[in-house]
């Protein structure tokens, strides 16, 4: 079996978000399960210098662009065993970061034309071809609309995973010949409330539709999550299958990480200790091994459950307890935490921006990791969370749903919440400062969550099985 991922960024190439994140370890783990994928990406220019000496150019060719053709370069790279051809044209892509120019539409029609036609030149024929979220949506419409038939092209299935339903790829109608060169006989694919929907033509093309999480593909059929596309999803619910991402359990591995002031393992954990200590010293914290060490590492946006944490912050504050939030966004809520800094030094620090190696340190010194997301596909920090041994405080949606256990059972190894609302969140809050300060118990739960299973493997024989059954022609 042959699969060819085609995504907008991929790790360790490129990247701002969970996507590539994925596109960087699912394909590795197939390979290990003796599945033939590539990846397939457009060559940004952030994509850094020493990996660019190791790339290997393939061949030049024309994209058809709707009425206008452009250059393509292709070009190879090997990491882990995985290839990844990596689409070069400097027009579309030498610019300041990945996504949020005026011409998004143009450029990701580019890559997504240029993804099948490079399948003319390189030595490599897909029996999969899986696109991932609006990027690459036009993946599955073009092959439908314009290569199904072609000689070379006969019998490619299409998948498209929706990695977060809220960005579609909306664009006006009148762009639909000029730019994505789709003729007006076929607008019906793409067209949903009087605009160009790009997902929503790529759940009417693909022959399966995925999502991150089981939880996450029953949220989307439902208005409150579906930003607009529930009908169609209900209408072909029978290609749409949630499978829950997982982690580089390498690359997040508290008993090698280099950023972390002390190793440790689920074995012997008492190098946690040691990096809350320096944590605390480094934030200028009071240095207590006794108080519980809350966290949150986070876009600060409103889905992920800010508003929540606002609303309980002096009640939280009241306890003895340590916070810490590491993140950057709405201006309102990052004013909101430099004040409560102000008011709290003691046990509160708010660290603005995104700092990788930070961001390790706080997963490896905290106790307790606070996500109360409104929505969440899937989500990936509560699974790094417990990988560093750090219980999670989750709501119960999405991919958090699916992914934490709750301690209450006997055998969880997390805290969860089910309504979106402050209070409930408190408890949840309340029961893990509890568990924490029995200090017979907690050890046991943090040795639970560092042994739970969140590597790729799993995903990747889910994705193995969906493959192998549109290939038996039950897509």
């Amino acid at each position: 079996m042959k699969v060819l991922y085609a995504a907008s960024e991929a790790l360790p190439f490129a990247a701002s978000g969970g996507l590539a994140d994925v596109a960087g370890s699912l394909p590795k783990a197939m390979r290990m399960r003796l599945i033939g994928c590539r990846v397939v990406m457009p060559l940004y220019d952030c994509v850094p210098q020493e990996m660019r000496d190791n790339m290997k150019f393939l061949v030049s060719l024309s994209v058809p662009v709707a009425w206008r053709r452009q250059y393509c370069g292709v070009f190879e790279a090997k990491v882990d065993g995985v290839i990844y051809y990596l689409l070069d044209n400097q027009y579309y892509f030498k610019r300041e970061g990945l996504y949020g120019h005026y011409d998004d539409a143009e450029r990701f029609a580019f890559f997504s034309r240029a993804v099948l036609e490079i399948l003319k030149y390189i030595d490599f024929k897909p029996d999969i071809l899986h696109a991932n979220d609006w990027q690459t949506a036009l993946v599955p419409i073009y092959y439908n609309l314009f290569y199904a038939n072609q000689p070379g092209y006969e019998n490619i299935k299409t998948v498209f995973t929706i990695h977060n339903i809220q960005y579609q790829g909306k664009y006006g109608m009148e762009i639909l010949e000029d730019v994505f060169g789709l003729p007006q006989w076929a607008k019906s694919v793409v067209e949903q409330d009087n605009c160009i929907n790009l997902m929503k033509g790529a759940i009417e093309s693909a022959h399966r539709v995925s999502t991150v999480s089981p939880t996450y593909a029953e949220e989307i059929l439902d208005p409150w999550f579906s930003h607009g596309l529930d009908s169609i999803l209900r209408a072909r619910q029978w290609k749409l299958s949630g499978i829950l991402n997982g982690i580089d359990t390498d690359g997040y591995n508290p008993a090698t990480d280099p950023n972390l002031y002390a190793n440790y393992s689920a074995e012997d954990i008492s190098g946690k200790a040691a990096n809350k200590k320096a944590l605390q010293e480094r934030l200028y914290l009071p240095q207590r091994d006794d108080v519980p060490l809350v966290a949150m590492v986070t876009r600060l946006v409103a889905h992920k459950g800010l508003d929540l944490v606002q609303y309980v912050m002096s009640r939280l504050m009241q306890e003895d307890v340590q916070l810490v939030i590491l993140g950057s966004g709405d201006w309102i809520y990052e004013n909101f935490f430099k004040d409560m800094q102000e008011r709290y030094p003691d046990k509160f620090c708010y660290c603005s921006g995104f700092v990788p190696e930070l961001a390790r340190k706080i997963y490896a010194a905290a106790d307790i990791f606070l996500m109360p997301s409104k929505s969440e596909p899937c989500g990936l920090s509560q699974m790094v969370a417990c990988r560093y041994g750090t219980l999670p405080v989750v709501r119960e949606t999405g991919g958090l749903k699916d992914s934490i256990q709750d301690c209450g059972d006997g055998e969880g190894f997390g805290f969860t919440f089910q309504t979106y609302n402050a209070d409930d969140m408190y408890g949840a809050i309340d029961r893990a400062l509890g568990a924490y300060r029995n200090p017979k118990d907690w050890p046991i739960l943090v040795k639970r969550a560092m042994e739970v299973d969140f590597s790729w493997g799993r995903s990747a024989n889910e994705y193995i099985r969906l493959y192998r059954t549109l290939l038996k022609g039950n897509g």
